[in-house]
């Protein structure tokens, strides 16, 4: 009966363990799965413009890159961007959002 009891455990153990390694090569797959999903979707969207989907073009204003769309004349700023703006700004003049849309616009207007 000893004999019994024994392997029932140790059947329990080999279960137990196949187990495990089944849900790790699972968990494995899903993150492998995941990153391979973000660089298929990276390669799909980076520096396309999120309004029209051409491409961006980076330009430079205030020692910054600017992600402008020519095509609809759409401007984009990475994170912290924005803040880097408006602290080389000055405290008069023109609004800072005024000056970027100004110095975008071509000379039609459009």
């Amino acid at each position: 009966m000893t004999t019994h009891k024994h392997s029932h455990l140790e059947d329990e153990y080999f279960i137990r363990e196949d187990a495990e390694k089944k849900r790790a090569m699972a968990h494995k797959i899903k993150k492998e799965t995941h990153a391979a999903e973000l660089v298929r979707l990276k390669a799909l969207h980076h520096m396309r413009c999120p309004k029209c989907g051409l491409p961006l073009q980076e330009v430079k204003f205030k020692k910054i890159d600017v992600d402008v769309c020519f095509a609809c004349h759409g401007v984009f700023l990475d994170q912290g961007e924005l803040e880097h703006i408006l602290q080389a700004a000055p405290e008069s003049g023109p609004g800072v959002i005024d000056a970027v849309l100004n110095w975008f616009k071509n000379e039609k207007g459009v």
